[in-house]
């Protein structure tokens, strides 16, 4: 996997801001406030309905990332920390997500089910407040596709993970499927305020982040989610 450089990534001129790069992955463009909002409104509901649905990806994930005793994880929009008990407890875990009514879900759970290894924080993902190298798994579930920025938050976990690491990304791309493509285009600027964007990109979304993955594999009943998984050299 190729390290981020400073240079541009492919097709993303000298002009183009942060946002008009994200719109080239995607043309449903939101900012920090929008999702925030979202996901403070899903908080109460979101185990009920999200849980479920995309649990069988949330373990296919955790079994891919091979956890080893004494690995450090971090995970990227922790959200109500519904993955905190899928993890050993032979590993530590850092949370971190936007939405501060998510944190205190996932605050609660980790209290009630006795989850000593696992702590959370608000903080935002485009900026890591983490030095680099610091994590043996960088995992972002479910989330790439809401942020403003995906390819910074991209870079961001990368920084972040340790040379051999692993960086994995769950996540619903557009599809490669021409019809199914143009409808996920129509409704992404509807999708984007149940917490996803129906369009994002992946080849783009890989290339800009300069990220080559080890795998990419479907997820999920119906198999509309990919998991990426990325080991940094």
């Amino acid at each position: 996997m190729k390290r981020p450089s400073t240079s541009r990534p492919p097709g993303v001129s000298a002009e183009m801001s942060p946002i008009d790069s994200a719109q080239a992955l995607s043309g449903t463009a939101v900012d920090h406030p929008f999702v925030e909002r979202v996901y403070q409104k899903l908080a109460g509901v979101y185990d009920y309905t999200f849980g479920p649905t995309l649990h069988p990806g949330r373990l296919d994930a955790i079994r891919r990332m091979a956890i080893r005793p004494g690995d450090s994880v971090l995970e990227v929009g922790v959200g109500t920390g519904i993955n905190l008990p899928l993890y050993p407890r032979t590993c530590q875990i850092t949370g971190i997500d936007l939405s501060s009514k998510m944190l205190e879900k996932a605050q609660a759970r980790i209290v009630s089910k006795g989850l000593a290894h696992c702590q959370v924080s608000e903080m935002n993902a485009e900026q890591l407040a983490f030095p680099d190298d610091v994590f043996d798994v960088v995992y972002a579930p479910y989330v790439i596709s809401v942020v403003p920025d995906p390819v910074k938050v991209a870079r961001e976990m990368y920084r972040v993970c340790r040379p051999g690491g692993r960086v994995v990304i769950l996540n619903h791309f557009k599809s490669a499927n021409r019809w199914l493509s143009k409808l996920e285009v129509a409704i992404s600027p509807m999708t984007v305020h149940i917490g996803f964007k129906a369009d994002l990109d992946l080849d783009g979304f890989l290339s800009q982040a300069e990220l080559t993955p080890v795998s990419i594999e479907k997820v999920n009943v119906p198999r509309m989610w990919s998991l990426v998984t990325c080991v940094k050299p």
